[in-house]
């Protein structure tokens, strides 16, 4: 039951951290508000319940998460209540209630369906259960904070890998994947809201299906998807090398709908280091796997980390993986220095190395894929992409910005419109011809329209960091 004076404090702020899954999770919470007859707020002066959903992988997304509560609780009005979930919570909960404790309530990662809860207690409290991570099921609201165009669908959590510098299992628990069926729900449910993008996500998209012993889960689950007629873009992301294997390399080119773009994290080169990380890769199977999706999809843009400064790190290990980066072609490159998390086996391992050195590798690395992306781009100049023009620059309303298939949201480059004549919505399909390139970003003009496949985006906006 709703209470009483729910007219007079009804407006809910909220701040999504950390990944993708992370902001369904932020959706779930979202919907299951405004379902039961919560508000919207524009700002956080406005709101009568600020909540935000923490991440808590890194040392940095703690401080992240910190800096987030601070300044809710330093722009809140007197009797606004602030709400905390998420990762931290579960990891981190007595620090937070220490460091915080006019927090109104807290859930643990798996305690998502237990927003309205919170936000109606009249008294202070927690919901901390043993479940470290949430998979939402088509029964529950969730509400799209993403633009109309494309949304995130969730198909697995937690997992099953155990790389030395990770903590996500002991955050997100065990394996634990929908069913085929279920996925195949979803995915029809947001195609009729008239999605036209839709990315999957899990913490391996390779693993979906395992805790069931399902071989070859991810490529039929992909063939069943795109037995719908209907038009889409369908995105994979975080696909480890080796989950990728020559029956998901035939699905992805049997069906132009599946982007040409894999995001599959490698983080070193060196056979010393993918051993010490406890990756299951070796440098000659992770280059056998990109030429063979160059070979097999010419068109593929691959997206990478790269981790520096993992203890132990030689500067001929580091060098291997300098010479890689500037020998082997990737598209977009997301470069980490190696973060010490207590729980984590690196953590116990000797031969730390120093800050400054990391810092030194990292700017190394960075400026070589930057000579690299440059270059690449370059040959971009004078081609004809499909793109969706999303929405004005954020510099200038005399600029759009646009997506082809190739780019993924938040994470990569995007294209520069800088003559948009021809545009007559956001959110759809146009032919796009690329005129320049600025660093990450290309540079292109509209030349009009390829089809009415998308609607107009969403007018309902979560505030994200």
């Amino acid at each position: 039951m709703l209470d009483r004076n729910l007219s007079f404090c009804n407006k809910f702020y909220f701040i999504s951290l950390g990944c993708a899954r992370n902001l369904v999770d932020s959706e779930v919470m979202i919907g299951i508000l405004l379902k039961n007859g919560f508000e919207s707020a524009a700002s956080m002066e406005d709101a009568d319940y600020l909540v935000v959903n923490t991440c808590g992988f890194l040392q940095s997304s703690r401080e992240e998460g910190i800096e987030t509560i601070r300044d809710m609780f330093a722009r809140k009005k007197t009797h606004a209540k602030v709400i905390v979930a998420g990762c931290m919570v579960q990891k981190h909960g007595a620090e937070l209630r220490e460091k915080f404790p006019q927090i109104h309530s807290m859930l643990g990662s798996g305690d998502v369906e237990k927003i309205l809860d919170a936000v109606q207690a009249d008294e202070l409290g927690d919901s901390v259960s043993s479940a470290k991570s949430y998979l939402e099921w088509g029964e529950v609201p969730r509400a799209l904070s993403t633009p109309k165009h494309y949304a995130y669908l969730k198909i697995a959590e937690g997992c099953r890998k155990q790389c030395a510098f990770c903590i996500i299992p002991s955050i997100k628990g065990k394996l634990k994947s929908k069913t085929e069926e279920q996925v195949i729900k979803e995915f029809n449910a947001l195609l009729s809201q008239g999605v036209f993008e839709i990315i999957l996500i899990a913490q391996d998209l390779g693993d979906f299906g395992r805790d069931r012993s399902e071989k070859g889960a991810l490529a039929k689950l992909l063939s069943k998807l795109c037995q719908d007629p209907r038009p889409f873009w369908l995105r994979l992301l975080y696909l480890y090398p080796d989950e990728i294997d020559d029956e998901l390399i035939a699905v992805m080119k049997s069906d132009g709908r599946i982007c040409p773009y894999l995001d599959m994290p490698i983080q070193h080169i060196n056979d010393q280091m993918l051993k010490s990380m406890h990756r299951a890769t070796s440098k000659e199977q992770i280059l056998t796997t990109l030429d063979k999706l160059r070979t097999q999809i010419p068109s593929i843009a691959i997206r990478t980390s790269l981790m520096v400064g993992f203890p132990g790190e030689t500067p001929e290990q580091f060098n291997e993986l300098l010479e890689f980066v500037k020998k082997v072609p990737l598209d977009h490159v997301g470069i980490f220095q190696f973060s010490l998390e207590k729980e984590a086996y690196a953590a116990k391992l000797a031969d730390q190395i120093a800050p400054e050195i990391k810092q030194e590798r990292f700017e190394k690395l960075a400026a070589a894929q930057m000579k690299v992306v440059r270059k690449r781009n370059k040959s971009w100049i004078g081609r004809k992409v499909q793109a969706i023009v999303e929405g004005f620059h954020p510099e200038s309303d005399l600029l759009l910005r646009a997506r082809h298939s190739g780019q993924c949201p938040d994470i990569d480059g995007q294209i520069i419109i800088n003559d948009g004549r021809k545009v007559t919505a956001f959110g759809q399909l146009y032919e796009v011809e690329i005129t320049d390139v600025a660093d990450y970003d290309l540079i292109g003009r509209v030349l009009g329209p390829v089809g009415k496949t998308c609607k107009t985006p969403s007018k309902l906006q979560l505030a994200s960091v």
